[in-house]
Formats: C-alpha cells, structure tokens, sequence
C-alpha cells in the first residue's frame, strides 16, 4: 500500500532512490551503505542490504521552496531496502538532533509513512538511563511526532517491502550520532523471529527502561490533520508548523510529552 505524499515525487528500487516529477524539487539521493550503518546494530558484523537506504534533504513543490526557506522549515523522504540487518529490522542510526543556531532548541520531527510499515521509535535521553521509551508502529498517512531533544529512529516493521517515509524538520538541521553509537544502538533492539514476527531486545548497555509500543498519537494540538498529506497541510496553511522550527510556540505541549 502507498500513500500520496501532496507532491509529485515517488520512491524507486533499482535503483534505490527517488523519482521526482516536473512541478518537484529535490536532490540526488545520498546512499547509506551498510558500513555506515554497522556502529549501531546490536551485530556489527551482519549482513545485509547495501545500500541500506537512500536519503533525500530539501525536496517539495517548486512553486513553495521559497516558503519554506522563509520559514525555516524542510521536508526530506527516506526510502528503505527491503530485508533485513541480520536479525534486526531495516533502520536508521539513532542520533539526537543538533540544537538550531536560530531557535536555540534540538528541534522535533514530523514523520509521515508513504509506504510499508514502520515503527518510529524514540527515548528521552541518549544517555545510560534512555527515560521513557517509545516504538509506534504506523502504516501508509500516519504522522507520528519526536519532541525536541529526544533520541530516535525510524525502522522499517517488516522485511518484505521496502518502506518509504516523509519527514519534516528544521532547514538547520543536524544529526548527531556519537551517544547513540557509543551504546551500539537504540535502547532497544527490533529483532525479527524465525517465523517473521518483530519482538523487542533490550540493549545491555543502557539501564533497563519499560518499552511502550503502539500506535500513533492524536496530534491536533500541533494543528496535525489525520488523513491528509502533511505537505497538502503546509500548502493550505504555510504557518501551520511553524513549531517545527520553533518549538518555543508550543512549549506547553513538550511538558510531559506522549507520542
């Protein structure tokens, strides 16, 4: 199943990337090979898909690129091969967002499922105690939400398919990986059974936490419509995330934050 993103852009898989149509905008995709990807698996010696993934920064309808400059906000897509990283599902490296220069906060994300099924998995600290720990599993148009701050990954919730997702995020952004790979991953593993069910690991190098997994949150205090594309959102309303890039305007709604 596929989701319609709001712009004329779609995953490809020989080669992995993306396509993008006349009225869109976007770079070439950057590759992630599997060596890149090894520092946080809980078997650095796997196999694996290689490429593991392909990544896009900054893509969109031409006719708003300067709307989202003028707001500091980005949209950028990830496409995942489908298999797996030995036991472990397809991932990203966990990382914590770089504090922005101009807001002066790690900004939050916005992620949006296009296709396939994946978990967004987040936990407070990128430190021994992770605090309170997260994997909500979406399908094809959720949205799921990371607060600022927070340490997190995307990973895909089967081996089968190759997944897809949209994320939108501060134009400042920043990835920063060095807690999470000193731990060798996450706080916890997304490991697939030999009848392909997805079961959850602890990480023994972080304190043991309580994993909370289900599905995504209401997010209509974020102005967060369910059923539409997050880019059709952004079009109808161009101030809509401004949170996104300035997180202080919703800062009530960070305290004690669920997903």
């Amino acid at each position: 199943m596929k989701f319609d993103p709001g712009f004329d852009m779609e995953a490809t898989s020989e080669p992995l990337g993306f396509r993008y149509g006349q009225s869109a905008f976007g770079p070439p995709p950057e590759l992630r090979p599997l060596a890149a990807i090894r520092p946080t698996l809980r078997d650095p010696l796997c196999s694996g898909p290689d490429p593991v993934y392909a990544i896009v920064m900054d893509v969109g309808n031409s006719a708003h690129h300067q709307q989202l400059q003028r707001r500091m906000l980005l949209f950028g897509a990830v496409t995942y091969a489908a298999g797996r990283l030995g036991d472990e599902v397809i991932k990203s490296q966990g990382h914590v967002h770089r504090v922005s220069s101009h807001s002066g906060w790690a900004p939050p994300e916005v992620y949006e499922i296009w296709e396939g099924e994946a978990f967004i998995y987040m936990q407070e600290f990128a430190d021994d105690d992770p605090g309170r720990c997260f994997a909500i599993k979406a399908g094809p148009g959720d949205i799921v939400v990371v607060p600022p701050g927070w340490a997190h990954a995307a990973m895909s919730a089967g081996a089968a398919h190759q997944t897809t997702f949209g994320a939108l995020c501060d134009r400042e952004y920043g990835f920063v990986y060095d807690e999470v790979r000193k731990r060798r991953g996450m706080a916890w593993y997304a490991v697939i059974d030999a009848g392909g069910q997805i079961r959850w690991e602890p990480n023994g190098r972080y304190r043991l936490r309580e994993l909370t997994v289900r599905g995504p949150g209401d997010y209509c205090a974020f102005g967060i419509e369910r059923g539409v594309p997050l880019y059709k959102q952004f079009e109808r309303d161009f101030d809509r995330f401004q949170w996104v890039s300035q997180p202080a305007l919703v800062a009530d709604l960070w305290k004690n934050y669920a997903p």
